[in-house]
């Protein structure tokens, strides 16, 4: 029987307690066939088996030991010291004085027993050296095993012990190869500063070209985050060539936010050529601020671009900057019933290429939604808005360059009116609810001014019904009274499933202005839209949106997504289908495109991954990538290709593969 004895009985010099269990002051608890306790010198000597366990669970084993109370020195034989679940040293034998601890003839793993037939890797050592206050382990001469394999063998060896989160040195390396640059070696190196505050540095080696480096910067206080990444390289043909990406959200109270945002490369195509694209058509630097509260906000934000794409053709993009767009919304409380009202004003200026606009939007709204017998639902809304513009040398809609001031007056009223109708059947319940909408507004007369400052165009979906402005942006603006009307069934059970189908359609009243003829509005009826979308709940969803020419019924518009299986076994399909007109009688080249993702879990550790987007037009890939990857209790790793078919400028395509390895200690990744 093992009994524990306190040390405070403990008064004369020496004893000994034959089978014993003490706890010192430490506090730790011993454990051994035999312990001796010098009073004098404040020792224990313990024969036999021997188990020390302190208060932080970490516990070593060892035979014929000899420590100090206040642990400071410690020797002892066939030591086995356990820093986690899963993580040992073992040796023959272990001396500590003072913050060092030296073991020789060592085995040090964190992966016991994660296998059945064997530890996934470990390293022997003929010493290793821990540093208490530096929380380092030091491996002199150490080979790496991987069930019990010898794989690696290096002159020195340093980690951080597993009880530390952060610490600085270097990171595993990652290898690269590239059909333009030959194999990449990225060396990074991690600075730990404090908990809150880390940076990693990365010196790649290229074959085919000059070296090229990387910072990340990362610093988290009580009431802000900063993010910094950036590159640099001096290429073999002599230029400079970087990028540098900054995030910084600064939260200024409870109702306060303000972010600033930085977004600039060398060139169009560096970002492509070494990796950093994330199909971005433009980079945006600015800055925003947020104020918020129950019943309204103000938000100040300033765009600055930089265009990547080579030619937008007859896409929309960003045409100058934004200096300054500020926008305040205040919605009062119901002031009867469950009506209430909105007021809002908005600020734009746009500029660049030697023109320039200003535009101050000021509009009110009154909304007042009522609930009539039969579950009748209607809501009449009137609103008023005025425009001030001002403009200097900016091109107009009739391709006149003007400058000065316009305004225009902008009255608009709508009635709404929707009946949900409930039908329970089994164990589904059904809905089905027919809506419409008729908007009244103002019509001008006269075409919009300026060529779309802030609109990307119109273009008719089935989220964009039954709103007040179909158009996207402001400067676009409705012109006339207009109807929209549509139907929608749903149904869901009690195990989640449900499913939707929606059509509808929109009725101008007055002749339109011209509008890109793709995009489904026309004099009187538009075209049809829809949606339909179907959800298991377990392992298949499904949702697509289509649009159909309004004098035959021809499809014009489809846009599918498709996820089919569970987050290990999964395929994922998009696919956009539109067809284009250069006019109302001239067919322009198809959108057709498909975005493809599939993931297989061979093993419980193993699986593979790809995906790819598809130009079914041009029957090529855009981009395709894939790998296998390996998740370890232990350790991971990960062998993946990238395919980029893209052509601009000096980029012509790139195809990298990429082999990642790193170890894993209690959670933590090295």
């Amino acid at each position: 029987m093992i009994k524990r004895i306190p040390i405070f009985i403990a008064s004369v010099l020496p004893w000994v307690a034959q089978g014993a269990s003490i706890n010192i002051n430490e506090p730790k608890t011993i454990i051994a066939d035999k312990i001796e306790y010098d009073v004098k010198s404040e020792t224990i000597a313990t024969k036999g088996n021997t188990e020390i366990i302190n208060a932080s669970g970490q516990r070593m084993t060892l035979t014929d030991s000899y420590l100090t109370q206040n642990g400071e020195n410690l020797s002892g034989e066939d030591i086995r010291l356990w820093m986690g679940n899963h993580v040992y040293i073992e040796s023959e034998n272990i001396k500590r004085k003072g913050d060092i601890t030296v073991a020789r003839n060592a085995l040090f793993t964190a992966c016991d027993n994660c296998d059945s037939f064997g530890d996934a890797w470990k390293i022997s050592t003929y010493k290793i050296v821990h540093n208490m206050e530096t929380r380092m382990l030091r491996f002199y001469s150490p080979v790496m095993w991987t069930y019990n394999i010898p794989i690696l063998w290096l002159p020195f060896f340093e980690m951080p012990d597993p009880g530390v989160k952060h610490k600085t040195g270097f990171l595993m390396p990652d290898f690269n190869s590239t059909n333009k640059m030959g194999t990449q070696v990225n060396v990074p190196f991690y600075i730990s500063i404090s908990d809150y505050h880390d940076m990693t540095i990365t010196a790649s080696y290229l074959t085919q070209e000059n070296p090229l480096f990387q910072l990340e910067h990362r610093l988290n206080t009580d009431h802000a985050e900063f993010r910094t990444r950036g590159s640099f390289t001096h290429n073999r043909a002599g230029e400079n060539r970087w990028h540098f990406f900054n995030d910084d959200v600064i939260e200024l109270g409870n109702n306060a936010r303000a972010t600033i945002f930085l977004e600039r490369t060398s060139d169009k195509t560096y970002l492509q050529k070494y990796g950093f694209y994330g199909d971005q058509p433009y980079l945006d630097s600015g800055a925003k601020l947020e104020l918020f509260g129950q019943s309204g906000y103000i938000v100040a934000d300033a765009h600055v671009f930089q265009e990547l794409r080579d030619s937008t053709g007859r896409w929309t993009a960003p045409d100058g900057d934004i200096l300054p767009n500020i926008r305040a919304v205040h919605q009062t409380r119901p002031l009867f019933g469950e009506t209430y009202a909105t007021f809002g004003t908005d600020m734009l200026g746009i500029s660049g290429d030697g023109t320039s606009s200003q535009r101050l939007i000021g509009d009110a709204r009154l909304t007042s939604p009522w609930t009539l017998w039969g579950g009748n639902r209607v809501t009449a809304s009137i609103s008023a808005r005025y425009d001030i513009y001002h403009f200097d040398n900016t091109e107009m809609v009739d391709n006149s360059d003007f400058s000065g001031f316009k305004n225009r007056f902008l009255p608009s009223g709508y009635l709404e009116w929707g009946l949900p109708l409930f039908r329970p059947t089994n164990n589904w319940t059904q809905i089905i609810e027919p809506r419409a909408r008729i908007t009244f507004m103002r019509h001008t007369g006269d075409d919009q001014f300026a060529l779309n400052n802030d609109s990307a165009g119109a273009f008719l979906t089935d989220s964009s019904l039954f709103s007040d402005n179909r158009f996207s942006g402001l400067d676009l603006w409705e012109n006339g009274t207009y109807a929209d009307y549509g139907v929608r069934w749903s149904a869901f059970n009690e195990s989640g499933k449900t499913v939707e189908v929606f059509l509808g359609q929109s009725y101008d009243f007055t002749d339109r202005a011209a509008t890109d003829p793709n995009s489904g509005f026309h004099d009187g009826a538009s075209d049809y839209v829809g949606r339909i979308s179907y959800n298991n709940a377990k392992w298949f969803n499904v949702a697509t949106r289509f649009k159909f020419a309004q004098n035959d019924l021809s499809l014009r518009h489809l846009e599918t997504s498709a996820n089919i299986g569970t987050t290990r076994n999964f395929l994922n399909i998009g696919h956009i289908w539109s067809q284009q007109f250069i006019d109302s009688l001239t067919p322009d080249e198809d959108i057709n495109e498909a975005v493809i993702g599939a993931g297989i879990q061979l093993t419980n550790r193993w699986s593979v991954r790809w995906n790819a987007i598809y130009n079914m037009e041009y029957g090529e890939f855009q981009r395709h990538t894939g790998g296998f990857f390996y998740t370890h209790p232990c350790y991971y790793l990960s062998i993946e290709y990238k395919r980029d078919n893209a052509i601009k400028e000096d980029y012509v395509g790139n195809t990298t593969f990429q082999f990642r390895f790193g170890m894993s200690i209690e959670g933590q990744q090295y």
